[in-house]
């Protein structure tokens, strides 16, 4: 795995602090949110540039593609035979 560059490690801090704020300052259903639209708009696109800046970084090292997934999933497909699956007449 090759190592995350100085800008990439800034990337995943202000996406993390963004969504922390963000989580943080969002009032609980039917209350108002104390950030303005604009405001709100605002965050909206940094977050969707840091996103689009770190899938350049990660395509360039040929890292693209990568999805998230639990420490105990599967990361590979699981083949099933079609024989296993027909029914039985006897």
């Amino acid at each position: 795995m090759t190592e995350l560059s100085k800008e990439q490690k800034i990337l995943i801090a202000m996406r993390k602090t963004l969504t922390a704020v963000v989580k943080d300052v969002t009032p609980p259903p039917g209350m108002r949110h104390p950030l303005s639209p604009a405001t709100i708009e605002d965050v909206r696109q940094c977050l969707g540039l840091i996103a689009a800046r770190e899938k350049e970084l990660a395509d360039a090292q040929g890292r693209g593609g990568e999805r998230p997934h639990y420490a105990d999933s599967p990361q590979s497909a699981q083949v099933v035979s079609i024989e296993g699956l027909k029914r039985r007449t006897e």
